[in-house]
């Protein structure tokens, strides 16, 4: 017996993590800085580490209490229903409630290239076409809503993420609005905001009292640093208030991660402290990074180095791991997380190092 044919499916190829690659340097990881997965290098609030402490004594019992605390505390900050508040294991289990709840057989979704793998990856489970819309290296990766509907065909679903992962680069609330605009009313726009709290762009979240065909998306791993626990969620329309409890997962939301959010939502300072630092981090690889750059909002910049794989892999050599921009179709990019202070200084002083070598005539 095998699976069905998966040969049109993708794997995610995730960011090198630090124990793997002390084992393969044969480093102590306490040696490594790890740039690569955009991860807050902050931590999660302590506040929120609390909760996680305090949770493991209920893990027995199926966190239903938490789910509705969350989804109650979600719903206030964003000035929203209850039902308008999907919770999920990270913005990617959103994403495929939202599949769930919106792809037939065949049905077609239209994703951004470069982008975030999983938007076709989702797709693809549940039967779903993917075709994309290009991103331009020689514009700066600029967004506007002509970019999609130049090729836009009346697909089901069409990704839009602001900031935009590799590229940090966001779409402007106004076009966002005139892709709405000009899209069927049988196509949901998903703006995916990951990175939304590092950016400056208001949320697409307030224009959900005005479209039925707008569904935006938010993690905590991102800027409240709960990567590990695996949580986000999705903000949608009123009007879908029956479909949640039928595409979305049993308790797909651990009772840690679910009052770990909880808690993290009212440490507003250590949110501050992460967006402030990511700005200062930024700022210093543009001024001080031997190699283009391109502006972002998120916490993380793309560089252009000439070759991506070959400058990742002499970064690492020295306890610097950045991202390797090949699996999103940008082989000439790294892509480098925002760091403390110190990871950050260390990361472009290696990083100008050795594009200073591989740009070395050999002798």
């Amino acid at each position: 017996m095998q699976p069905r044919d998966l040969s049109a499916h993708v794997e995610y190829v995730p960011g090198r993590g630090v124990e793997e690659v002390a084992r393969d340097l044969g480093l102590d990881p306490e040696e490594l800085v790890k740039l690569s997965s955009n991860e807050n290098p902050h931590g999660a609030s302590p506040a929120a580490v609390d909760a996680v402490r305090d949770a493991a004594a209920d893990v027995s019992v199926y966190p239903k209490a938490a789910h509705t605390d969350l989804t109650a505390e979600l719903a206030e900050k964003w000035g929203l229903s209850t039902d308008q508040v999907w919770v999920g294991p990270g913005a990617d289990g959103a994403i495929d409630y939202l599949s769930r709840a919106m792809l037939d057989p065949d049905d077609p979704v239209l994703v951004p290239d470069p982008g975030f793998s999983y938007y076709g990856m989702s797709a693809r489970y549940h039967h779903g076409d993917v075709r994309s819309y290009a991103l331009s290296k020689a514009d700066q990766f600029a967004m506007t809503a002509d970019t999609v509907l130049d090729v836009y065909d009346g697909e089901r679903v069409v990704f839009v993420t602001s900031p935009h992962n590799p590229t940090g680069a966001t779409m402007a609330r106004e076009e966002i609005e005139a892709l709405l605009a000009g899209v069927d009313e049988e196509t949901l726009v998903v703006v995916d905001e990951a990175y939304g709290e590092f950016a400056e762009e208001p949320s697409a979240a307030a224009l959900l009292d005005g479209y039925d065909n707008l569904a935006v998306l938010r993690t905590f791993s991102k800027a409240y640093g709960l990567a590990g626990l695996r949580i986000g969620y999705a903000l949608v329309p009123e009007a879908w208030a029956d479909a949640y409890a039928k595409v979305s997962t049993p308790f797909a939301a651990s009772e840690a991660a679910l009052r770990a959010a909880i808690a993290a939502l009212d440490d507003e300072a250590h949110v501050e402290k992460s967006v402030e630092s990511a700005a200062w981090a930024r700022e210093y690889v543009h001024e001080h990074l031997d190699a283009p750059t391109f502006d972002s909002e998120a916490n993380f910049v793309l560089c252009e180095v000439g070759d991506g794989s070959a400058v990742a892999e002499a970064a690492q050599g020295q306890g610097v791991i950045v991202r390797d921009c090949s699996s999103f179709g940008l082989p000439g990019c790294i892509r480098v997380s925002c760091g403390t202070e110190d990871e950050t200084r260390r990361a472009v002083e290696t990083l100008n190092d050795v594009l200073a070598d591989l740009e070395a005539p050999e002798a």
